[in-house]
């Protein structure tokens, strides 16, 4: 087993840090970081990719939803052996608008630092490795998310293909301007022999861990979600001259609404929390009652059934609000994720690696989306996160040190090589 000293764990973050700001500088706009799904910047960041995947050795393709793989043989391999099993290492390579540098690029390059380390020793390992630097996970150019990731675990949606950005830009467009063919799309699906487990670091993206003092922790779960969207229809009027008590004021129902779903979610001591981040108002005008407003719940929870409890009680409370206030009411559920479990095998093997750097290990559930939910449908997965100051993210602000970049690279190592894929069998 390696063993790192401080100095080696500083260079591994060091090397970490300059990677997360090379790519950092491919941005759309120069004052802020902006690089979105099948953009020419997206372009950009993955020929630096795929030119580290080279530089390290790695076999280097590219899909047809431009995900970059970088390929490491297992021992073997292309020697008489036929395929063998790949352990998937991997992140996103978009952002969102006014992106930090951090959520999702350091998850790739922390795959290309552990598999130069086993590159560099001319060590082969039973199985090979596969890292992975996928293209969309955040969603912030169509509105879908995990199309890249998707593909790779054979689930892509084709009707994905007929969603278009704000500029009318389908996703099927974007891919043939991108150099891609759509039909291509089913080739980009690993056979579900093929991947062993998927693994994946990144920024904790909240404060748990910089809370309890700790630099890494090991996910148990990606949160379920549900996204309620509730439209409550009033009357508009004259904002001077109807009467507080004969109003029927869509935003003051909505707001009722939004303070109950806060408090349902309060009262379930962090099993459950429960966002607002997004409401329409019409018709908008400074001095008009508002007369139909529409606001989208955001329920996430580690726990199915505490997410449809509280779900199902906000509903009807909802419900007795709108009627109360002689509001129409309309509630639909737009989405619907499951809670995705890290596979305990793959928990405990990272767990351990954790250990072996003289941490104890914080166990913690994911309040973020990953691609990690689209690969649970082809492997077992595991994800390891790393302390980020503040618990910011999806902000310029985002950051983890050089210190906690190199101890996770060196956990990630560690793993790798304590990795039994005997020990990892699908549910």
């Amino acid at each position: 087993m390696a063993t790192f000293s401080s100095s080696d764990i500083d260079a591994l973050g060091a090397r970490a840090e300059a990677m997360v700001k090379t790519l950092g500088a491919i941005s759309a706009e120069p004052d802020r970081l902006v690089r979105l799904f099948l953009t020419p910047e997206h372009r950009r960041a993955a020929d630096r990719v795929g030119d580290w995947m080279r530089e390290i050795g790695l076999a280097v393709s590219e899909d047809a939803l431009g995900t970059v793989r970088g390929r490491y043989r297992a021992a073997g391999e292309g020697e008489g052996r036929g395929g063998a099993q790949r352990l998937l290492i991997g992140s996103h390579i978009d952002t969102v608008i006014d992106a930090g540098r951090y959520d999702g690029p350091f998850g790739v390059i922390a795959g290309l630092l552990a598999v130069e380390h086993f590159a560099r020793a001319k060590t082969r390992l039973p199985f090979g490795i596969d890292v992975l630097a996928f293209g969309d996970e955040e969603g912030s150019r169509f509105p879908a998310t995990l199309a890249s990731s998707s593909a790779c675990a054979g689930i892509f949606r084709s009707e994905t293909l007929q969603l278009a950005d704000r500029d009318g830009v389908t996703l099927t467009e974007a891919i043939t301007a991108y150099g891609k063919s759509p039909a291509d799309i089913p080739a980009a699906a690993y056979a579900p022999h093929e991947a062993v487990a998927y693994v994946e670091l990144h920024i904790e993206q909240g404060p748990v861990l910089e809370r309890g003092g700790q630099p890494l922790g090991i996910v148990t779960s990606i949160i379920g979600q549900t996204y309620l969207n509730a439209e409550f229809i009033g009357e508009a009027g004259h904002a001077g001259t109807v009467p507080m008590l004969l109003r029927r004021d869509a935003l003051a129902g909505a707001a009722e609404a939004m303070l109950f779903g806060e408090t349902l979610a309060r009262e379930t001591n962090g099993e459950v929390v429960a966002t607002v981040g997004r409401i329409t108002v019409a018709p908008g005008a400074i001095n008009v009652i508002p007369a139909r407003v529409v606001v989208i719940f955001d329920i996430r929870s580690g726990s199915e059934a505490a997410r449809a409890r509280l779900a199902d009680s906000l509903k009807s409370g909802v419900r007795a609000i709108a009627d109360r206030r002689q509001l129409g009411l309309a509630i639909t559920s737009t989405r619907e994720v499951a809670t995705t479990p890290c596979h305990p095998a793959v928990q405990d093997q990272l767990a351990d690696a954790v250990r072996a750097l003289g941490i104890e290990p914080l166990r913690l559930g994911s309040g973020a989306g990953h691609d990690g939910q689209a690969m649970a449908r082809l492997c077992p997965i595991g994800m390891l996160f790393v302390r980020c100051r503040g618990g910011i993210s999806h902000n310029p602000l985002e950051y983890s040190s050089p210190r906690d970049l190199g101890l996770a690279v060196a956990a990630l190592i560690g793993f790798v090589e304590r990795f039994e894929p005997a020990t990892v069998v699908s549910a």
